[in-house]
């Protein structure tokens, strides 16, 4: 886990528009937008860990789906053009509060943080819906969707090796970081 730390802490600035000048096939781009975020992947490994701590078993797969459909939601709306408030601002803040809800142990009902996963998945999704390709639209959504769930999966496993709370701190911390920094 040591070993992990670091690469989830690793700026991913060079690599946070992978298809910008049309260089790669829409699924490798919709794959690369989130994993070239270092805010996308804090929230999304968060998602994960929060799921692994849930203390109704169902979440260990209903917080990941409920944040991978809203976030293919949020996806179609900023391919649409419909606009959403404060996009980059709640991707920060998912990061952030994700991380704290894992670091302070926090247990909700499914009834109240599958909307919040939600919420913040429609953000994450409205941001790689506003960045994606013209074309291949299906196969872009395919990716991030993909790449989403891998990232959630990862987060899954690192709560289930312990040490959960510590790396929710750590990840709260980073999206601190993330939002002070210039």
């Amino acid at each position: 886990m040591k070993r992990i730390l670091p690469l989830l802490l690793m700026p991913t600035a060079a690599l946070a528009h992978p298809g910008a000048h049309g260089h790669a096939a829409p699924f490798t781009e919709g794959w690369m937008h989130p994993l070239g975020g270092t805010d996308h992947v804090l929230a999304m490994v968060a998602v994960g860990l929060w799921a692994a701590t849930a203390s109704d078993r169902r979440g260990v797969w209903a917080l990941p789906l409920a944040f991978v459909a809203a976030m293919l939601a949020g996806g179609a709306m900023g391919a649409a053009g419909i606009g959403l408030p404060a996009v980059e601002p709640m991707i920060l803040a998912s990061s952030i509060l994700l991380g704290l809800a894992v670091a302070l142990a926090l247990r909700p009902s499914l009834g109240f943080a599958l909307p919040v996963v939600a919420l913040f998945g429609l953000f994450h999704g409205h941001a790689h819906g506003v960045e994606g390709p013209a074309t291949g639209p299906l196969a872009y959504a395919a990716g991030f969707a993909l790449a989403t769930g891998g990232l959630h999966l990862a987060g899954i496993g690192l709560g289930r090796l312990g040490g959960a709370r510590v790396l929710g701190a750590v990840t709260a911390a980073a999206g601190v970081a993330l939002a002070v920094m210039p």
